[in-house]
């Protein structure tokens, strides 16, 4: 019914809602610009695709919410408590302008809301993929399908995650949308059209809405192109040595590869079928050299690998154990074969020498385990061999020394020789010692306590002879004791014999200063001697050593 009285106005902004498609719409009416306790009836109405307005419910203050919609909002539409319209199970032909009508008093105020529904594709998958791509050919390599979307998707295609862009020449897209008749909903379709290159190979390819970011599963492609390259790779242990392996790899970049190459082995041409690889074993120096291969069906395609075998001979002489007599030379030779300059070291009983040793005259001292150690990179060689020197013992030295008790006397022999010389003394003694048979000498000790002067020999000898050699002991015994005694009568002699000399200097001067010689002068030069004899007669003189005696 019509109010004449009533003022109707539109309230002047037009708000627009966004909703999903499927979902329910939460419409809001007057946003609290009139009281909820003002408000006398709320009504929601529309605006159909052909100009006629249609009523969906209104509300009586103090009444329940009547529903009046009998089309397509039948059972769709409900009112909330703060007035919106719930418009439930959206869809495309949803969007359009709701209008809130408010009355309030004499006045009626129209708040209109405008629809849009949105829906993201069902799906974003890629088909219709290219079985494979040659290299500069221009290729439909697959389509992209955004299904039932609202609004119609845009669809960017990507390489390696970086997006390809259209230029008219390598690469072209070509859009497409169809719309459902009877949903509304809009499919869009995206053909990529791509020239590949090598480095293509193995490279994912996806397709992305613009509006979701939403990214379809990646897809790779076989690139085929030509053999450009061929590489020859050798795969061996470092350093190459003989008696090791090495494997020749053909390495074409082909797509698809080739199967077939032939080996170029130092003049003979191996032939190989299903497999990139020939394997040469138990290598020699002679296998050194340039290697090549080259495809079956194309021999100028090639290349080529260096092969160097690494060796290392070392030849010692003489080797083994060397017996050589004393005194004669031995000549002593290295040859070393070898691919790079070397480095050689030795040591004899694993004691490093500053150089090689040379043998003019072999002594015994020489005898012992020569080994030379050839290094040449990260390979080394070692020869030896152990020089055994033998001939007849030769005292060098037999000598004495007083026991430490002055009672017995240490007699040394010194010998050298080889086989170790057996020692024999021509008394009976205490063995003290004998020392280890070390680069031909030996020295033996045996102590003795002669009762007589002696002339003691010893003997050494082996299976290539023997030697004597003899030495004069004396049967003097000494004490301690003694040795004081005749310390003192030494120095009370000597402090005597300097006394008299300078008393008699004295007295000689006086008696030249002196015009008469008494009777006392006499009587003191009798009491200088008679004190001088009285001295000398406390002296054990049967103490005193031989060259004492000789003195007085």
């Amino acid at each position: 019914s019509s109010c004449c009285s009533c003022h109707i106005s539109t309230h002047p902004s037009l708000e627009t809602i966004n909703g999903l498609y499927g979902g329910t719409l939460v419409i809001p009416c007057n946003t609290g610009a009139i009281k909820a306790e003002d408000i006398l009836i709320t009504k929601w109405k529309y605006v159909s695709r052909d100009g006629l307005a249609g009523d969906l419910l209104v509300k009586q203050r103090d009444q329940n919410t009547s529903i009046i919609a009998n089309d397509e909002y039948k059972g769709r539409v409900s009112m909330a408590a703060n007035f919106s319209l719930l418009l439930s199970d959206a869809r495309l032909t949803d969007q359009r302008t709701f209008t809130c009508m408010v009355v309030a008093g004499a006045n009626i105020v129209e708040y209109p809301v405008n629809i849009v529904v949105y829906k993201t594709p069902t799906e974003l998958k890629i088909s219709d993929k290219a079985e494979e791509l040659e290299i500069g050919k221009p290729t439909k390599l697959a389509t992209c399908v955004a299904a039932e979307a609202n609004p119609a998707a845009n669809i960017t295609w990507l390489k390696n995650n970086t997006p390809l862009v259209a230029d008219g020449d390598g690469t072209s897209i070509h859009a497409s949308v169809l719309v459902d008749p009877i949903t509304g909903l809009s499919t869009t379709s995206s053909v990529l059209e791509y020239s590949a290159k090598k480095e293509d190979t193995n490279a994912e390819f996806t397709c992305r809405t613009v509006e979701d970011d939403l990214v379809s599963q990646p897809v790779t492609f076989t690139i085929t192109y030509s053999t450009e390259n061929v590489v020859l790779q050798v795969t061996a242990v470092d350093p190459l040595v003989e008696g090791d392996n090495l494997t020749l790899k053909c390495v074409a970049d082909g797509n698809p590869a080739p199967t077939s190459f032939n080996f170029h082995l130092k003049g003979e041409v191996v032939k190989v079928e299903n497999a990139n690889t020939y394997t040469i074993t138990n290598v020699t120096r002679d296998t050194s050299g340039e290697y090549k291969c080259s495809l079956v069906d194309n021999p100028t395609m090639e290349a080529s690998e260096e092969v160097v075998v690494k060796y290392l001979d070392v030849i010692l002489s003489p080797s083994g154990t060397v017996v050589k007599n004393a005194g004669e030379t031995l000549d002593l030779g290295l040859h070393i074969d070898s691919s790079e300059a070397t480095k050689v070291s030795w040591t004899k009983d694993n004691f490093k020498l500053n150089k090689e040793p040379k043998f003019t005259k072999v002594t015994y001292s020489d005898a012992g385990r020569y080994e030379c150690d050839v290094t040449m990179g990260l390979l080394n060689q070692k020869a030896s061999f152990e020089l055994v020197v033998e001939g007849a013992p030769v005292i060098r030295q037999l000598s004495k020394q007083r026991g430490d008790d002055g009672q017995h006397k240490v007699l040394v022999c010194e010998a050298e020789g080889s086989p170790k010389p057996s020692v024999s003394w021509s008394i009976n003694g205490t063995s003290l010692d004998e020392s280890p048979f070390i680069n031909g000498k030996i020295t033996h000790r045996i102590k003795v306590v002669p009762t007589a002067n002696l002339t003691v020999s010893c003997t050494v000898s082996n299976d290539f002879g023997m030697d004597t050699r003899t030495i004069n002991v004396s049967s003097r015994k000494y004490k301690e004791t003694d040795g004081d005694q005749t310390r003192l009568v030494v120095g009370v002699v000597v402090g005597l014999l300097v006394a008299a000399v300078v008393l008699g200097l004295a007295y000689w001067v006086y008696m030249k200063k002196s015009k008469y010689v008494t009777l006392e002068h006499h009587a003191g030069s009798d009491l200088f001697f008679n004190c001088l004899v009285v001295l000398l007669s406390y002296i054990k003189w049967d103490k005193c050593p031989d060259m004492l005696l000789m003195i007085f």
